[in-house]
């Protein structure tokens, strides 16, 4: 930390790692979190769980020193992670309290270094087919990689995490033969082009998706309902399942998983005004519902789903994955239940604010707008808010 940009102080803040935090919270052990990003920031998106107690105070509010009002919802009597939106502050806030007597530690890299979090965890279908789920616990996005008889797909790949994919494929064995998005995202960065140029795989885009405006469409191949592709001996059928977008398409795999990408969550449906706004939204809505009950409920019981997202409140299998048979989300989610009339006005009144940043990240997506490597990881950070309410 330089010493031209907060003052001094005695203690030797050994940081904690993202990656040790989440085991921390994923073991269910109590954390204490002071976040100390400016209130905005913290409201927009800050870090969650059953067991974690988050305490918001600006770094600012310490550069003169401590005093009891302000100290006082920090526990003296146990540990405390400081956070803030990339180390530095954090580190400093941390050692004022460790010079006061407090037990601190600091979060390496701060919330950037959360967004880098990226976790998996596998799962083998019936056919044999290897379906690789990645989760990022900051924003709630999930990637798939399909792997069989050396052939692998990529499904909604982050751009940020580009390399990972590369590094996987070649552990698994597998060559990337297709990288595919389920439609124009609204919440991330989309890593098609590069992970398809890095791996000299095809890039594939839904006909209705490339039709909203993609300049790139030269540089990829278009599918339409019906179409399948080969990975190795799996087969990936693509389903389209407008209404959270025009161009909104799911990629069952083996008749075993639909990769529904926006379309049904494991807890809420999409919600229906990212592409069209307010004015389009009812028209969305009624086509969203068509969808889910003349094209994804008809589907077996059986099915797994795999969404492109999860919610902070979502609740993971037991194994950590985020997947849910149809049969059990038609029994438990209340929105599939409704007639079409009381689910579009349900949906309507339930929406959350949209994503941070989407209109900047839907023109990038589509290739109308540029963004380096940095700017696109900090256009991207926060919750993708890309569910109506449940």
């Amino acid at each position: 930390m330089s010493s031209t940009e907060f003052p001094e102080t005695e203690a030797d803040i050994e940081p904690t790692s993202p990656k040790s935090l989440k085991r921390r919270i994923d073991g269910g052990d109590r954390v204490t979190l002071l976040d100390t990003r400016a209130q905005s920031d913290f409201e927009e998106w800050h870090i969650t769980g059953d067991t974690v107690t988050t305490i918001n105070v600006p770094y600012f509010e310490f550069l003169d020193g401590i005093d009891d009002e302000l100290v006082t919802d920090i526990p003296a009597d146990e540990p405390v992670v400081v956070t803030c939106a990339k180390g530095k502050s954090s580190e400093f806030v941390a050692g004022l309290l460790a010079d006061a007597g407090y037990n601190t530690t600091h979060l390496a890299d701060g919330m950037r270094g959360w967004a880098r979090l990226y976790d998996h965890t596998d799962v083998e279908l019936s056919t044999g087919t290897l379906v690789r789920q990645y989760r990022r616990p900051s924003s709630g996005c999930l990637a798939y990689m399909v792997v069989n008889d050396g052939a692998a797909a990529v499904i909604d790949p982050l751009r940020a995490f580009v390399e990972r994919y590369e590094a996987d494929a070649a552990d698994l064995g597998a060559d990337v033969e297709y990288v595919l998005d389920t439609h124009i995202h609204a919440d991330h960065i989309s890593g098609l082009r590069e992970l398809a140029a890095a791996t000299g795989a095809t890039a594939v885009l839904p006909a209705a998706a490339a039709d909203r405006g993609v300049t790139y469409t030269a540089d990829v191949r278009t599918v339409r309902d019906g179409d399948t592709l080969a990975v190795g001996e799996a087969t990936l059928a693509v389903l389209a399942t407008p209404g959270h977008t025009s161009g909104m398409t799911t990629y069952r795999i083996d008749e075993e998983l639909a990769l529904t990408g926006d379309t049904l969550f494991i807890d809420s449906v999409a919600r229906p005004d990212l592409e069209e706004g307010d004015a389009g939204a009812q028209a969305a809505a009624e086509q969203l519902y068509e969808t889910l009950h003349e094209r994804l409920l008809t589907l077996p019981d059986e099915t797994l789903v795999g969404p492109a997202h999860f919610g902070e409140t979502t609740e993971p299998r037991s194994d950590g994955t985020y997947l849910a048979s149809l049969g059990n989300l038609g029994e438990q989610l209340d929105l599939l239940g409704l007639d079409q009339d009381a689910f579009v006005e349900r949906v309507l009144d339930d929406m959350p604010p949209r994503p941070a940043n989407y209109e900047e990240i839907i023109a990038t997506n589509l290739g109308q707008a540029r963004a380096d490597d940095d700017e696109a990881f900090t256009m991207e950070l926060g919750p993708n808010n890309c569910a109506a309410g449940d």
